[in-house]
């Protein structure tokens, strides 16, 4: 059996849940063709986010496969919310059956 596998780059953005409909359009500025979106509990040096009232105190984790020329652009425009929001975004070359 043969095939092969697309590539691409996974970004994970992890940030209060208030920048849920930002960050939403920001990926379809881009032109972002889909996107998950987790709740998200944890802590960090923004404290701890346990999600123990809805809509407050709650993080979201929005991941998406993008190319890595729009990891660049999606990594610079998140930049500004960096100064206001507790959020951090990572990415990481990945393999799998996506388009």
């Amino acid at each position: 059996m043969s095939y092969s596998l697309a590539k691409g780059t996974l970004v994970t953005m992890i940030g209060e849940a208030v920048l849920q409909d930002r960050l939403i359009k920001l990926l379809t500025k881009l032109g972002v063709s889909g996107y998950t979106i987790i709740p998200a509990q944890g802590a960090g040096s923004h404290g701890r986010r346990m999600g123990d009232i809805a809509g407050y105190n709650t993080n979201v984790e929005i991941k998406t496969i993008v190319t890595s020329d729009l990891s660049d652009q999606l990594f610079e425009d998140l930049k500004s919310l960096q100064s206001t929001h507790a959020l951090i975004a990572f990415r990481q070359t990945v393999e799998g059956v996506f388009d």
